[in-house]
């Protein structure tokens, strides 16, 4: 189905962590929404991949996503190659977004910015007519280059290029996050008391996580935000699209 916005994540908490209230944000306004894991987060150290694929599928119905897709690659030693940049190819035109959100350009997790650079150059080889993809059919898919990448901050504390206002849709990203029961603090998951602990499973993480929202919005005036980074400025048509 043709959506508006393709969320894509190396890991499957990604996008919830860094912008879903984006996503949000744009469904409230009747946008169509889609979400592409490249991995199953097997090498995280707490849960597995059947338990992250199960959380990342309540928290997408929950979002109120069109679809959640997940191209099954290693997770740490995926590489960049013409299989892998083919398979996103295969998602963008399938579904033809005007926007990708992807992951940060660098951050604490050497995934994230690699997969950053294998997103950013699938969305530009989607547009190539002569990068020959098939749909599930066995159909040639057409061409389809997004109109724009954006890059979401995620653990690092970089720069944003510009921020989203997601003040109404906060706590509702939080309750989001918290679908994976696995990966953060939750007193209810008591399942999960035995498993090791993370710089992200503790109590304090998401206070950080309130913290970081209210740093973003502060500069813009907005309660909460999400920051993003871009590699090619973008460009407004109306000052007063500005804040």
């Amino acid at each position: 189905m043709k959506i508006d916005i393709l969320a894509i994540g190396v890991h499957p908490d990604d996008v919830e962590l860094s912008s879903s209230g984006t996503l949000l944000r744009h469904i409230a306004q009747g946008k169509a929404v889609g979400l592409l894991d490249l991995t199953r987060g097997e090498l995280g150290t707490r849960g597995n991949a059947e338990i992250r694929t199960r959380e990342a599928t309540e928290s997408a119905q929950l979002m109120g996503a069109a679809f959640r897709i997940n191209l099954d690659m290693a997770d740490g030693f995926f590489q960049y190659n013409p299989e892998n940049i083919q398979k996103i190819i295969q998602v963008i035109r399938s579904c033809q977004p005007e926007i990708v959100l992807a992951n940060a350009l660098d951050d604490r997790h050497p995934d994230h910015g690699r997969a950053a650079k294998l997103t950013a150059d699938a969305c530009f080889y989607a547009g190539l007519a002569k990068v020959e993809t098939f749909d599930e059919k066995g159909n040639p898919q057409e061409r389809w280059r997004p109109k724009a990448v954006y890059h979401y901050i995620q653990d690092r504390n970089l720069e944003p290029d510009f921020t989203v206002d997601i003040s109404d849709y906060f706590e509702k990203k939080m309750e989001l996050i918290l679908t994976f029961r696995s990966q953060f603090f939750l007193p209810t998951a008591t399942e999960y008391s035995q498993e090791l602990s993370t710089p992200i499973s503790g109590e304090d993480f998401m206070e950080f996580m309130r913290a970081k929202a209210r740093s973003f919005g502060r500069d813009a005036g907005f309660e909460y935000a999400e920051g993003f980074n871009v590699a090619r400025t973008p460009g407004v048509l109306d000052l007063f699209d500005l804040v």
